[in-house]
This record gives structure tokens, C-alpha cells and sequence, in this order.
């Protein structure tokens, strides 16, 4: 414990669970004067240039007063921090504040000293760029705003771990030592450092998982049957590349192979590395190999075994407790509950899953928080003929189950770059960082389709999840803002994942539609409608088309400038004279193959032969023209651009569907995803205004959050708050009694409003709440009257009195700061009616100028805004300007957690804002431009 001297409690909030260059895991957190002899223990294994380098001499060992210092802290003005594995030191940081002349201070000092040290076995890891991460983070919460350090000019190592942090920074060379200063403020460069190096941590956890050189099942049974002889059974049979090890206690100790599979009967017995650990023995057994794997030097965990979160309060402790025990070794786990992992690549072949046969090679990469739904999708890109037929296969497979610790955003991470997958599909049940997920699966959608089905339920038991207060529509909204193709359903997932795999993206909307049969055209034609496509009239070649019919007509559709994509539908002939299927597909690959830049469909029906003959082909790769394009669409320069995959042979591989609605709607997904490629491609910005004053609502905010830990503010503080970023509500004069309304509406010059302000009759004119255009005194205290008779005494209706607005159209404008998903921007018409059908849109803050005028054009009453039926046009450019005024104040000021602007009047020259509301609260801790770290457990 702390000395009665020290000023703070523990900061349990600094404690972070991380992962390091390496893919390997560690903790951080603060030291403590319980740490004496795990300081003294951590320093003898440092090595003696090492402590040079940290204290300028010789300095063989700690002295008493060392590690009393070392160890007593205040945590505002002096704090250290350790990362750890097994318990163990491996890294310290510490700073001390300071004040102008160089000596120790308190606050308002904010200038801090600060160094580190690194054990020698774990440098090169990343351990010190994460721990200056996670030590600037508490400075900063303790006021300190900038850091100096002295190093010496052979510690090339530490000095860049300074320069390459991405702070802004000055550097001086002085008595033989380097002198840097960097200020702490998160900037641009160092946002970008940081989610580079957390792109590659984390990406490079997950290959440990997925391309180990060797695996151990424990659990295996020596008899078929049982969850782990049957992991050791199919792995053996893919033909696993590395070493492959079989444990189970109950081995008889003369026993030395299972099926030609080396048995040990514990994990320590392996006289080998060991990557991955297959755990398949009951729950309360698996603490015991845990230890034994981390004892061992495993990278990673494939965690089967049930009987956790998924089974109560008992077993999420129990689930709690693994994940804490398994990082604590600085390994990363698949599970618990999980059904597996699987990669097919030639150079691997691990099918560390329960799934009885490896998959087809191919380039989707396939994530399932369902075990059950997970061999579904695998079965149906596994068979063939049916629905959506042919061969295609999976690059790698995850089930996670429940997704303790290894979750879709770090399978996400390395996929982005990784050159064997160039389509994601993804099956979530729950979402535990939407705020995450939206920014990684932004930047990789940007490079590489990601298709997503998401549970619309609640999250499964064995799933830790943010709460959120947004409803599952806004959550999809905002997926599709960022360049995830939502579909409904897995039938969906992988008709859409089939398209992106086998076909470039098309150029538009326009579509060709050609076919032996009538009928099935103009089915295709209305469901292209149904989509929002551009369907051509569909071209009839009867059913007596041959194969050189079906080819001429693809090649003309094809070559024609007024269409973006084909769809060719085709029925059974009859007679002798019947197109084959091998040679109707040969003409239509054939055809395809010579404009390779549009997509092409077949609608089929009962033609199975012919949906095999056109996925001819083991691969899913598309054209190698398409993956150049998709890693140059990708927009962020946070991480390094993924290498683009070598283009094999067939991947001119045509999609064939059962049904025409099926086919259609793939395609009308992949239109949308195109043209959000084409918009991120050239990203908008945030524009500055030179009257917003940041500072000053900085100041304000700070006094009146002095007042308490939340509230919202009242009319003078909102308007002047909104003030400062350029928003001027209309001035709105509570009237008590009807002679004060009368002043009131004097001051304020007719004509005026009169409005009830209580909560249920708030914004509400359908009920007789508002009146309008009064124009004189007469008609204010008649109005004034019959509103309180009809809805009660002045105090319960609270009137109050506003200067008219000019006409037109009343719109409302939402600022809310999600606990799960961060700040979202809202957007839709006032009234009721715009209420009950949920037509509102939605953007991630910050938000752009070209998110305004999306926002502004996505929701279904749109029209009312740009003279429908003869209306006036009003001023959206205004509108847009709002929209982004509200964006910059949320987005500079976490502390405003909720804002609210009804109506906004939007006339056809500039808009009034009738009514306003801000909330205000602490902000957290720690943020999304905090340091790294893994879900808390």
C-alpha cells in the first residue's frame, strides 16, 4: 500500500493489458511500493551498458534509497509504470515533474522528466513506445503537457524511440548528451504512429494463431472420437507442415506416438518449441495446462472447451479468470468456446478445427462468432451444386466462440495486409468495440471488401459487449458509413462475398440484362428496380440461342458503354439441337474474359452442370488489375499499404445464382460498395471557421463543469456555449403571466411565437403547443388564454416567447457521445411523422463536408429540402454548415456529451435555430486517442 504521504489512491484505470511488436502480450501498470523485489529482481537481469545508458555511470545494483524511490510514488507528481509478463518485470517508465529550474515541483508545473529501462532479452519488442504511449497518457490526465529527457548519444535505440513517437519535439546536443523536449498532445503524426504500430502488434498476434511451425492438441483421446482426437484427426489429415504433438495426462507413460503423432502426457514434456496449444479438456481443467503452456514458452491458445461465459455468472468469472491467466504469460487466445482455426495456404495447412474437412484453398477470409453458423458458410463455399455453386474456397477460418480475447477487429488487422485474403466476410453476433471495428473496417474496406451479417438480437451470454444506446438500425447506418457491406442474412454473405471474389467492381448502376428466356429477364429487370439499379430492356435471345448466340451477345453487352455489369439469365433447352452446359460456359467465359473490367452474373435454374462449368477454377482471386485498384483506393496513411497478391490462373470465374432476386441483390450491394470506393478515394475535410473559439468554450465548459458531474445547461449557458462555435439560437423569453409575455413580445418585435416548453408538450404542434405569427398583443393574450386552459397553469406549461422565423423547412440536427460507438452526428425532418418511420441519418464524428451533404441527401424525406412538387429550394448550404459547427464542438470538447438543435427553420435564404439543449459530463479516462491496449478483464 501507498504511505500516508502519498496524495492519491491507486490508479486501478492505469492498468492496461497490451500487445507488443511481436504479437506477444504484456501489462502495464502502475508500481507500487509492494514491487521492491520484483524491481530488485528485474535490475539484475538488466545488463550493465544498459544501466549505463539509464544513469549516465556505473551502476552495478539499487540501493536501499533506489528502490525506495523507485518504488513510493504520488501519482500526480511522480509516477511509474512497469510492464510485465508472468508476473515479472521486463520494462520500467517514470516521471517526475519539474519545474523551470530543472528541480522537482508540483502543479501548475507542467514539464516532467522522464526514462526508461528496458530488460536486454525484451528489447526490440516494442515494449518502450508502448509504455511512452501509456506514460504520456497519465501525464497528460495529471496536467503535465510536455516531457524532456536527457539520453546519450550511443543510445541510438531510446533516442528513437523518442523521434519516431510522432510528438512534436526539439532536440539539442549539450555536455556530451542529447537533450529532447516533446510536447504530449496527441497530433496527427503520432495518432498515425500508433495505429500503425497497433495495425502490426495485432496483426501479427493473430499469425502467430494462424501460421504456427507447431501445435499441440491437448486432450486427445486415444481412441477416435472426442473433441481433441478429432482436432488431432484433422489436423494430421490436412497434411499439417509443422510439428504436430498429442497430450493428455491419462498416457499410459510407455506410450510415445499416437497414430504416428508424437504422446506426451504433459505439455512440459515437449522437447520443443510449441506455437499453438489446442485446449480441449473441461473447464476446470484448463487453468492447470495454462500454466503449463505459458510455462513453456506457447505463443498462443485455441480454447474449445465450454462450461464459460456462455454458461452463467460462474462461468464468465471463470472466463475472466482465463483470459487474465493467459495474458499474464503473454499468450493470446482463440475462444472459449470456439470451434477453431483453419489456413489452407500450401505452405501451412492447419485445420486446428472441429470441422471434418479442410476447405478448398481460396482468397476469402471467413469470421464466425458462431461455431454452428461458421460450418455453415464453409459448407456452402465448400459444395457444389445447389444454390450458389462452384468451387471456392477460404484463405483462413476463424470461429472464435466467445471471442474472450482474440476478437473480429484483431482478425480484421491481419487481414488488412495480408496477401492471400482479398475478401472478408464476417458473421458477429455482437460488436464489443463498434467504435474500433468502424475505424479498422474504414481503412481495410478501403483496401479489400468486407461483407458483414450482424445479429440484430442480443449479445450471446458468452460475449462481452459496450453497452450502447443506439438502435441496431443507427449501428448499421454507421457501418455502412464506413464501407462494410451489411447484408441480412449468410445466404446473403456469401452471395455477395462470391461476386466480390470472382468479379471486378462495376463502374455504375446500368445494367444489361440478356437471357434465353423472357420471363426470366423481366424478372431480373424488376428486381434491378426493386434495388435501386439501372436496368437496360432485356434482350430476348429465345430458347433456341446457341452457345455462339449466348457469346456474341455477352461480347456486344460487354463493349457497349451504356452498361456497367451483365446479367446473363439462362434455362434447360430442350432438344438436340440444346446449347451443353460446358459449351455455354466456355462461351460465356470466354466472352467475359475478353472485357475483363465489368462484372457478370448468370442467373441459372436447374442447370447444375453449368453453374460447376463455370466455377471451373480453385481459385477466387480477382483480376490482378482489381487488387492494384483496391490497395490504391485505400485512403488512410496510418499503416503501411497492404502488397498486392499474385493473380493466378482462372480467375475469370463467373458467379452463378438460382434465383434472379439472389443475383440482383449481390449486385446492387457491390454497386454501393464501388461507389463508396470511389467517394473515399477522395476523402473531404474538415473545414475551419474563424469565428469558432475553442479556447473560450474550453474555459466555459470547465467552470461549469465545476458545478457538478453532470448537467444539462440552462438557455443563457447553452447559447452561450453554442455561441462559440458560430450556432446562435433564436432568443426564446420564458412568460409567466400574460403581462410578461406582452413585455416580452414587445422587446422582441412582432409578429411572435408562443411555445410550451413543458417536456410533454415540447416540439409538439400537432397537440396545440405552439402559435404562430402572432401579430399583436390581441392575439398573444388570446392564444396565451387558450393555452392554459387547455393545457393547464402557466407553470405547467411553461410558456415562453420567440421571434418568428422565416418559412420553411423544420429540421432537427443531434450530437450524442455513444459509450460503444463515440460521437454521432444525427440528422433528419421535425414532426412525427418523420419519428414514427426512423427517417434519420447518421455520421461518425468528425464529420466532413462531404459527410454534410451526404447526411443531408440520406434520408427518405430529402426532397421536402430541395423543391419537391414546386416548392422553394432551401439554403442546405447552411445546413451543412451547421451540421459541421455542431461536429467541430463535439469533437474538440469530449465533455459535451449530448447536444440538441429543435428546429432548425431551414428557409431558402439561411436557417433560424428555434430551440437548443446541451448535456454536459466528465469525460473519460481514457478515449480513442489513448494509448493501446486489449479489452479490460
Amino acid at each position: 500500500m501507498q504511505s500516508a504521504s502519498d496524495r492519491h489512491e491507486y490508479p486501478a484505470h492505469w492498468e492496461a493489458d497490451v500487445v507488443l511488436r511481436d504479437g506477444g502480450t504484456a501489462r502495464i501498470r502502475p508500481i507500487t511500493v509492494d514491487d521492491a523485489e520484483r524491481l530488485v529482481s528485474f535490475y539484475e537481469q538488466v545488463s550493465d551498458e544498459s544501466k549505463y545508458y539509464r544513469f549516465f555511470a556505473p551502476y552495478p545494483r539499487l540501493s536501499a534509497k533506489d528502490v525506495h524511490r523507485f518504488t513510493h510514488h504520488d501519482f500526480v507528481d511522480r509516477v511509474g509504470l512497469a510492464a510485465t509478463v508472468g508476473g515479472e518485470f521486463i520494462a520500467t517508465v517514470r516521471y517526475d515533474r519539474i519545474g523551470a529550474d530543472g528541480m522537482a515541483a508540483s502543479a501548475p508545473a507542467d514539464e516532467a522528466e522522464v526514462a526508461f529501462l528496458v530488460q536486454d532479452a525484451h528489447q526490440g519488442r516494442g515494449v518502450a513506445s508502448t509504455l511512452l504511449e501509456h506514460i504520456a497518457a497519465v501525464a497528460r490526465e495529471r496536467g503535465i503537457r510536455r516531457f524532456v529527457a536527457e539520453v546519450l548519444p550511443a543510445n541510438n535505440k531510446m533516442i528513437k524511440v523518442f523521434t519516431d513517437a510522432g510528438y512534436t519535439q526539439k532536440r539539442s546536443f549539450e555536455d556530451g548528451v542529447v537533450h529532447l523536449e516533446f510536447g504530449l498532445e496527441p497530433t496527427e503524426r503520432s495518432l498515425a504512429v500508433q495505429r500503425a504500430r497497433e495495425q502490426r502488434a495485432e496483426a501479427h498476434s493473430v499469425r502467430r494463431l494462424l501460421v504456427p511451425g507447431s501445435v499441440a492438441v491437448v486432450g486427445a483421446g486415444r481412441t477416435p472420437g472426442g473433441v481433441g482426437r478429432s482436432v488431432l484427426d484433422n489436423l494430421r489429415e490436412a497434411g499439417f507442415t509443422g510439428s504436430l504433438h498429442a497430450v493428455n495426462k491419462a498416457f499410459p507413460e510407455d506410450l510415445k506416438h499416437l497414430d504416428g503423432v508424437p504422446a506426451h502426457r504433459s505439455v512440459r514434456e515437449i522437447a520443443e518449441p510449441v506455437d499453438l496449444v489446442v485446449v480441449a479438456v473441461p473447464a476446470g481443467q484448463v487453468p492447470e495446462v495454462v500454466t503449463e503452456c505459458g510455462e513453456h514458452g506457447v505463443q498462443g491458445l485455441v480454447v474449445l472447451s465450454a462450461g464459460y461465459a456462455e454458461s452463467g455468472p460462474e462461468g464468465r468469472e471463470r472466463q475472466r479468470a482465463l483470459v487474465r491467466q493467459a495474458r499474464a504469460y503473454g499468450m493470446r487466445i482463440i475462444g472459449p468456446n470456439a470451434f477453431g482455426v483453419v489456413n489452407t495456404s500450401p505452405q501451412v495447412r492447419l485445420n486446428a478445427s472441429l470441422a471434418p474437412e479442410m476447405p478448398r484453398p481460396g482468397r476469402i477470409g471467413l469470421f464466425a462468432q458462431s461455431g454452428a453458423i461458421g460450418i455453415a458458410l464453409l459448407s456452402r463455399l465448400h459444395r457444389r451444386g445447389g444454390g450458389v455453386t462452384g468451387v471456392t474456397g477460404v484463405s483462413t477460418f476463424v470461429a472464435s466462440g466467445n471471442r474472450a480475447d482474440v476478437s473480429g477487429n484483431d482478425v480484421l488487422q491481419y487481414w488488412y495486409d495480408d496477401p492471400d485474403t482479398d475478401v472478408v466476410l464476417m458473421y458477429l453476433e455482437s460488436i464489443g468495440n463498434p467504435r474500433k471495428f468502424t475505424r479498422l473496417a474504414r481503412r481495410t474496406a478501403a483496401a479489400k471488401p468486407l461483407v458483414v451479417v450482424q445479429g440484430a438480437g442480443s449479445a450471446p451470454q458468452g460475449h462481452a459487449v459496450r453497452a450502447t444506446r443506439l438502435p441496431h438500425a443507427t449501428v448499421s447506418a454507421l457501418l455502412r458509413q464506413a464501407g462494410v457491406i451489411r447484408v441480412d442474412t449468410i445466404t446473403e454473405l456469401v452471395d455477395t462475398g462470391l461476386l466480390l471474389a470472382r468479379q471486378p467492381l462495376p463502374t455504375g448502376a446500368r445494367v444489361a440484362i440478356l437471357g434465353n428466356s423472357e420471363s426470366l429477364g423481366l424478372l431480373t429487370y424488376d428486381a434491378c428496380l426493386a434495388e435501386g439499379l439501372r436496368p437496360l430492356p432485356p434482350l430476348d435471345l429465345t430458347t433456341e440461342a446457341s452457345a455462339e448466340d449466348f457469346h456474341a451477345a455477352l461480347a456486344r453487352a460487354l463493349g457497349d458503354a451504356s452498361c456497367d455489369a451483365v446479367v446473363v439469365t439462362a434455362i434447360p433447352a430442350i432438344g438436340e439441337a440444346s446449347t451443353g452446359d460446358a459449351a455455354l460456359a466456355e462461351a460465356l467465359r470466354s466472352a467475359a474474359a475478353a472485357a475483363p473490367a465489368k462484372p457478370v452474373l448468370v442467373v441459372h435454374v436447374e442447370l447444375g452442370g453449368l453453374a460447376a462449368a463455370l466455377s471451373a477454377a480453385t481459385s477466387t482471386a480477382p483480376r490482378p488489375e482489381a487488387a492494384a485498384r483496391a490497395r490504391a483506393a485505400a485512403s488512410e496513411d496510418d499503416v503501411p499499404r497492404p502488397p498486392a497478391a499474385a493473380a493466378p490462373e482462372g480467375a475469370h470465374l463467373i458467379p452463378a445464382y438460382p434465383a434472379a432476386e439472389r443475383a440482383v441483390r449481390a449486385l446492387a450491394e457491390v454497386v454501393k460498395y464501388a461507389q463508396w470506393r470511389r467517394e473515399v478515394a477522395e476523402p473531404g475535410r474538415v473545414p475551419e471557421y474563424d469565428d469558432i473559439d475553442e479556447k473560450g468554450a474550453a474555459r466555459l465548459i470547465e467552470g461549469l463543469l465545476a458545478r457538478g458531474q453532470g448537467l444539462t445547461l440552462g438557455t443563457d449557458d447553452t447559447c452561450e456555449l453554442l455561441g462559440r462555435y458560430g450556432i446562435h439560437p433564436r432568443r426564446a423569453i420564458p412568460a409567466p403571466t400574460p403581462d410578461e409575455a406582452a413585455a416580452a413580445a414587445a422587446a422582441l418585435g412582432y409578429p411572435v411565437a408562443l411555445k410550451a416548453t413543458a417536456p410533454h408538450l415540447r416540439h409538439r404542434a400537432d397537440l396545440g403547443g405552439v402559435r404562430l405569427d402572432l401579430a399583436d398583443e390581441e392575439q398573444l393574450r388570446r392564444s396565451y388564454a387558450e393555452l392554459t386552459d387547455q393545457f393547464g397553469k402557466p407553470e405547467e406549461v411553461r410558456p415562453v416567447v420567440q421571434a418568428m422565423a422565416p418559412r420553411g423547412v423544420d429540421t432537427v440536427v443531434r450530437a450524442v457521445i455513444d459509450p460503444a460507438a463515440g460521437a454521432v452526428l444525427s440528422f433528419g425532418l421535425a414532426g412525427a411523422a418523420s419519428q414514427l418511420l426512423g427517417d434519420m441519418a447518421h455520421r461518425l464524428v468528425p464529420v466532413t463536408d462531404r459527410d454534410a451533404t451526404s447526411l443531408i441527401h440520406s434520408i427518405r424525406t430529402a426532397p421536402l429540402l430541395f423543391g419537391w412538387r414546386g416548392s422553394t429550394p432551401v439554403d442546405t448550404p447552411a445546413l451543412e454548415e451547421l451540421l459541421l459547427r455542431v461536429s467541430r464542438l463535439v469533437d474538440d470538447h469530449p465533455e459535451v456529451v449530448a447536444v440538441t438543435l429543435e428546429p432548425v427553420v431551414v428557409a431558402p435564404q439561411g436557417l433560424s435555430v428555434l430551440g437548443a439543449s446541451v448535456r454536459l459530463a466528465p469525460p473519460p479516462a481514457r478515449d480513442d486517442l489513448g494509448p493501446r491496449t486489449l479489452p479490460a478483464y
